[in-house]
């Protein structure tokens, strides 16, 4: 038996595991993706969605176990990614129109202009009033169930010319979809359009013309509407506007009212979304709806909130999981979130984008195609909001001093929307560190984007594998980096 001196052998295990690192031309595919530009945003750095480094891939062949890496693999592709926005409200226009004409012109910018700002690529509005608005209203006069009176004058004084500067800041087209948050007082069982109640079946075909009167009033005013979704929170009864479907319900009113009538009106093309709620009672509300071929045939996808934290759960994206293998000819759409209980102290925390990161990263590896953040501007007070329901915003006006306070959440939802255009696909990623977490797409055009939040305290040194290329970087602590692969 031969016997080998321990240096030798330490020397013949370098050897080996240099070997492992050489890649093999062979088990690759040719590559022609060359060059990683990297963005950063970091907490305790001045790093706010900045340009950090521009990298080299490299030939690298199989990592070891002790090597962080972040894996791309472009093979698969998954869902196509519609857009990345977030609410036009009342609030958020009548704070918009507090403003002087250049903090006005600066958050247009800030948020649409794909070159100067975010390039947010979809809208979410209210049809009638909701929590966020100054008071409660609706466009129709009492008990007009042909909806003879119907006008939105209400939404030109504000609302309307916010949105048209959203969509001409972001080059002339931006998908727009409307929630209802309540039905007229007088056509519901409470008559009452706050604290839930429910829609009286005699009303339930004029509620229907209703989404139709509004979509056509829009359009008539130069604005299309892409999508509308059933009802707000249809599960909960709220101090603000708020109406009451259990799945039967909403399944009916879809299959029965709403879905017939935006057919026959020529309105069929608009994508309906169902639910619009929480992820806790997701599963349960789109197999109720969807196993029924009646109503399925309308809906186009199912919207969903992050609030189910509200009960002690943490966010539950495995519902999102079993939504989209058990329909996957379904869309999931995240068409509501916002941070709670507005504190002016609070508005430096860095909790507030961090929560936004983990959300997104995981509801597109879930399966989502759409992201909608809540209001996109609110004032110094966390609204207007006629219930005192207020709450965190991506942007806030300090309407006295006329300037504009952005929280980190905006920096982070850019760390998205900016680089993830309308039409990517989500293409296959995974990290072998739990401290790092991870999705990608592919754009139109080409490019790869990647997404890597860390919500450690630690610095993590990892290589981006890619084919059997790679590059190294490091993730500070408490940060997010998008990675546009070219």
């Amino acid at each position: 038996m031969m016997k080998f001196s321990v240096p030798f052998l330490i020397s013949l295990t370098l050897v080996f595991n240099a070997q492992a690192q050489k890649p093999s031309v062979k088990a690759y595919p040719k590559s022609s993706y060359k060059t990683i530009t990297v963005y950063t945003t970091a907490e305790k750095t001045d790093y706010r969605l900045s340009k950090t480094a521009t990298l080299t891939l490299t030939p690298f062949g199989q990592p070891l176990e002790t090597q962080p890496c972040v894996f791309i693999d472009d093979a698969k592709k998954f869902q196509t990614i519609t857009g990345i926005g977030g609410a036009i409200t009342d609030a958020s226009a009548e704070t918009l129109a507090k403003l002087p004409a250049a903090a006005q012109e600066e958050l247009i910018n800030a948020y649409y202009n794909p070159d100067k700002g975010i390039g947010y690529s979809l809208i979410r509005t209210n049809m009638n009033s909701c929590d966020f608005s100054s008071d409660t209203y609706t466009y129709v006069a009492d008990n007009d169930a042909a909806l003879k009176t119907f006008n939105i004058a209400h939404d030109e004084k504000y609302r309307i010319p916010m949105i048209k500067r959203a969509i001409a800041a972001a080059g002339g087209k931006l998908p727009l979809f409307i929630s209802p948050w309540s039905p007229p007082a007088w056509m519901k069982d409470n008559n009452d359009m706050l604290h839930g109640g429910k829609l009286k079946e005699e009303f339930k075909q004029s509620w229907a013309n209703y989404y139709v009167k509004y979509i056509r009033t829009y359009e008539s005013k130069g604005i299309p509407v892409w999508g509308l979704t059933v009802q707000n929170e249809p599960m909960a009864k709220q101090k603000w506007e708020s109406c009451i479907f259990s799945a039967e319900e909403e399944r009916d009113f879809i299959k029965k009212y709403l879905g017939p009538t935006l057919q026959q009106q020529g309105l069929s093309s608009k994508k309906l979304i169902a639910w619009d709620h929480n992820r806790d009672l997701l599963y349960q509300r789109a197999t109720t709806i969807l196993n029924d071929p009646a109503a399925a045939k309308y809906v186009w996808g199912i919207g969903y909130h992050w609030y189910e934290t509200w009960t002690g759960s943490a966010m539950q994206f495995d519902n999102l999981r079993r939504v989209h293998e058990t329909f996957p000819d379904k869309n999931l759409v995240f068409t509501e979130g916002c941070v709670e209980k507005f504190d002016l102290n609070r508005i430096g925390s860095w909790s507030i984008g961090e929560r936004y990161g983990f959300s997104m990263v995981n509801d597109f590896n879930s399966g989502t195609c759409a992201w909608t953040d809540w209001n996109v501007l609110l004032d110094e007070t966390g609204g207007p909001n006629h219930v005192g329901n207020f709450c965190f915003a991506p942007v806030h006006a300090d309407t006295k001093a006329g300037k504009l306070i952005y929280t980190n959440a905006y920096y982070y939802l850019g760390h998205f929307s900016k680089f993830v255009k309308a039409g990517a696909r989500r293409i296959g990623t995974a990290s072998s560190r739990d401290k790092l977490t991870t999705t990608a797409f592919i754009n139109p055009d080409g490019k790869m984007v990647v997404v890597v939040l860390n919500l450690s305290n630690e610095q993590v040194a990892y290589k981006v594998w890619l084919q059997g290329n790679a590059a190294d970087l490091t993730s500070l602590p408490h940060s997010i980096a998008t990675l546009v692969i070219e």
